[in-house]
């Protein structure tokens, strides 16, 4: 999954969205404590070179940060300032962070950080309202070039527009993820709740991606189970409420801070099972992306 860079791994519970997390399932299946948190093998991965001596990580690919964790959570404090090293030396990769943890924002950007850098974009979890109101616009108050949102696990009605009013648009908000609950215990999603957030986005042109109905899915008015996750992304495809709203102008440079011509970066590869992906709209290629990976555990 080359879209993934863990470089530590295990979490502490933040808020009501963290209830049925699947790193917690997945490690409690493997016998391990999902609160114990620790440093990867895997750390430098986003400098890793193959045996041609170019980088695994190609220039132009998306890389999420922290599948199995939080960036910001405190206890990887001692740590975080080399991730943040590790992400200054590839300018030429798009990082998507995401955090429950907003208000660490301001304690954990690197020094050099400014009004934000031009490959990096940071997210948060907006689970229901109450979450969007307290994060949204602590995001919006922290410099940035790049901020989205993830509504997943959508587990309650979010408008992006009461947390914070003309927020959608390139110097605010631009991206919007959603996707419904999986795991031990899964909440319903309601498509309600997608329809109106995708037409907040769509008002604004903002890319909006739902990307699974989760397990339990509520449509007008009818509970469905869904078992298996590429099920619930055909199904969210099915939907028609992925939008491609305006693009996101990521500049990408070498370490040099010269533009790389657009023929020179990494265009994801899509297949036939693509074609019916609620994720599609942001995914990395097929087979090593994060949709592919999660509907695999």
């Amino acid at each position: 999954m080359h879209d993934i860079w863990n470089p530590w791994h295990g979490c502490v519970r933040a808020s009501e969205g963290c209830d049925n997390c699947y790193m917690f399932f997945n490690d409690e299946r493997r016998g391990l404590d999902g609160s114990k948190i620790s440093r990867t093998g895997n750390f430098d991965y986003p400098i890793q070179r193959t045996r041609d001596g170019s980088f695994r990580v190609r220039p132009g690919e998306l890389i999420r940060v922290c599948m199995t964790s939080d960036f910001l959570v405190p206890e990887a404090d001692p740590w975080r300032d080399e991730a943040w090293d590790i992400i200054r030396e590839r300018p030429d990769v798009r990082f998507f962070i995401l955090t429950k943890r907003p208000e660490r924002f301001a304690c954990c950007l690197p020094a050099d950080w400014g009004d934000g850098w031009d490959n990096v974009m940071l997210n948060v979890t907006c689970e229901n309202q109450r979450r969007a109101d307290e994060r949204v616009p602590i995001l919006l108050a922290t410099p940035a070039k790049h901020r989205g949102i993830m509504c997943a696990p959508f587990i309650g009605p979010v408008s992006v527009e009461q947390a914070a009013p003309g927020c959608l648009g390139p110097h605010g908000i631009e991206q919007v993820i959603c996707g419904g609950e999986n795991y031990g215990g899964a909440r319903p999603c309601d498509f309600d709740w997608v329809r109106a957030l995708h037409r907040e986005c769509v008002a604004a042109n903002v890319t909006f991606a739902f990307t699974e109905t989760g397990s339990v899915f509520i449509k007008d008015g009818r509970t469905y189970h869904l078992r298996g996750k590429r099920l619930q992304s055909q199904q969210a495809w099915k939907s028609n409420m992925g939008h491609q709203g305006r693009p996101i102008a990521w500049h990408l440079t070498d370490r040099l801070g010269l533009e790389i011509p657009e023929a020179d970066l990494y265009r994801p590869v899509f297949h036939e099972q693509c074609e019916q992906c609620g994720g599609r709209l942001i995914c990395n290629g097929c087979g090593s992306c994060a949709s592919c990976w999660m509907r695999s555990v």
